[in-house]
Parts: structure tokens; C-alpha cells; sequence
């Protein structure tokens, strides 16, 4: 690494308020695949294995953490809030927050193509960076800094106020406007099984209303929803029940 670098890398941890000791593994964490190809460069210095780690240790950290503070919540209530919680939406709007897209070493493509603010490049950053924090210093500190950043989240979704359930909400409307339900349908199913990815799209009345990815199913069912409804907010003035 070059003088250059490190001093980019170093106020990144200003900017995060966690302090390296391996720095390589920072600069790792922050470099995508797209620059690692465009570079020639070993498929090792590139983010997505750190981002496989960082995903494990981010579940265990969410999960202890309302497993302790909320006792008289059920499995499934605490399932949902680690859902949304740890849902890409929220993991790029956290990334964002401490500058993450500034950060990262990209192709030029991606670079060209908007990918310093993709939500899905930003959620895998901050995963990550999560990863690289566990190896570097330890569950201790990685816990640290995830609730640093998501603690408020952790509450708003224990009181259902951070994400609502789109697909109810678009059910409901389409139901009432139209006399009929949306339909989903898969479209494609991308990478491995470790890291697989669904793409869906929501349909009213033969017409694609919305389209959404996800790590599930379910998720990216939910995202097309929402996109739905965004798109149902705008033709409706902004006046849309619930959402």
C-alpha cells in the first residue's frame, strides 16, 4: 500500500472511530470485486469473503443483543426485528452515514455506473467491514461498533416503526382499488448457494409495478413492493394509506 492510501485508510477509521491494526484488512474490506478484476489483481484482496464473515458475526451481534434486551419477545418477533435490522436498505443507509462510498477502491465501470451509492454494493461494504473488525480486534470491539451504529435501529424495529410489511400495505390497496391481489414472480436467482440473491417482480393487472433483489425470496418480495408503492405514492399525490 502506498503512502497515499494509508492516509485515506486512516481517516476512514477516524471516520468509523475504530482503530486498526492490520490495516490491510480495512483496505481489503473496502475493495470490490470490480476493481480487483480491472486491476489483475489476486481474487483474495477483494471484499467478499470478509463480507461472508461479517454477515455471520452481524446476525450473532443483532441476535444476542435483543435476545437480552427484549426476554419477553418470541422467536418470531425477534427473527423479524434481526430482519430488518440487518436488511440492506438499512445497512446502506448506515454505510452511507460514515462515508463508506468515499472509501472504496472500484472499478471504473462500477465507478462510471453510480456504484459508490448502490445500496447493494454499500450493505456488502459495511458487512465487510464487520468482518474485518472481528479478525482484526475481536468480537468485543465489533460488537462495539455495530451497535454504535445500529443500536437506534434495533429500537425503531422493536416498535415496528423502521420498515413496514410493503406487501400488506400493496395487498390491501390493490384489493380495494383494483378487486385483485398483486402476484409475484421470480425472474432470476443469482450466485451461489452461500450467497444466492432472488430477483422479483410484483404484478396489478398484467403490469410489472415494481421490481426488488434480495437474499430471500421473501425479501426481494418485500423490496418490489415497496418500489410498487413508491410508484403508487406518485400517482396518487402522495396520498396512500399506510404507507
Amino acid at each position: 500500500m502506498d503512502k497515499e492510501r494509508i492516509g485515506v485508510l486512516r481517516s476512514f477509521e477516524e471516520s468509523i472511530g475504530v482503530k486498526f491494526n492490520n490495516l490491510k484488512l480495512l483496505n481489503q474490506a473496502l475493495t470490490h470485486s470490480s476493481y480487483v478484476y480491472e486491476k489483475n489483481k489476486g481474487r483474495a484482496t477483494q471484499n467478499e469473503r470478509l463480507e461472508f464473515l461479517g454477515d455471520v458475526v452481524l446476525s450473532l451481534i443483532v441476535s444476542e443483543y435483543i435476545y437480552n434486551y427484549y426476554p419477553d419477545y418470541m422467536e418470531g418477533e425477534l427473527a423479524k426485528i434481526r430482519a430488518v435490522v440487518v436488511s440492506r436498505p438499512i445497512l446502506a443507509r448506515i454505510a452511507k452515514s460514515v462515508g463508506v462510498g468515499e472509501f472504496l477502491l472500484l472499478g471504473k465501470g462500477e465507478e462510471l455506473t453510480g456504484g459508490r451509492k448502490r445500496h447493494s454494493i454499500l450493505a456488502d461494504t459495511f458487512e465487510a467491514i464487520v468482518g474485518a473488525i472481528y479478525l482484526d480486534s475481536g468480537l468485543l470491539q465489533a460488537r462495539k461498533f455495530v451497535l454504535s451504529l445500529l443500536e437506534e435501529e434495533i429500537g425503531l424495529a422493536s416498535r415496528n416503526e423502521s420498515v413496514k410489511d410493503y406487501k400488506t400495505i400493496l395487498q390491501e390497496f390493490t384489493q380495494d382499488r383494483y378487486k385483485m391481489l398483486p402476484t409475484y414472480e421470480v425472474i432470476r436467482v443469482l450466485g451461489p448457494d452461500h450467497k444466492r440473491r432472488y430477483e422479483v417482480n410484483v404484478i396489478v393487472k398484467g403490469e410489472v409495478f415494481g421490481k426488488g433483489s434480495g437474499r430471500s425470496k421473501k425479501e426481494a418480495e418485500q423490496n418490489a413492493a415497496y418500489r410498487a408503492l413508491n410508484k403508487l405514492k406518485r400517482s396518487e399525490g402522495g396520498e396512500l394509506h399506510g404507507f
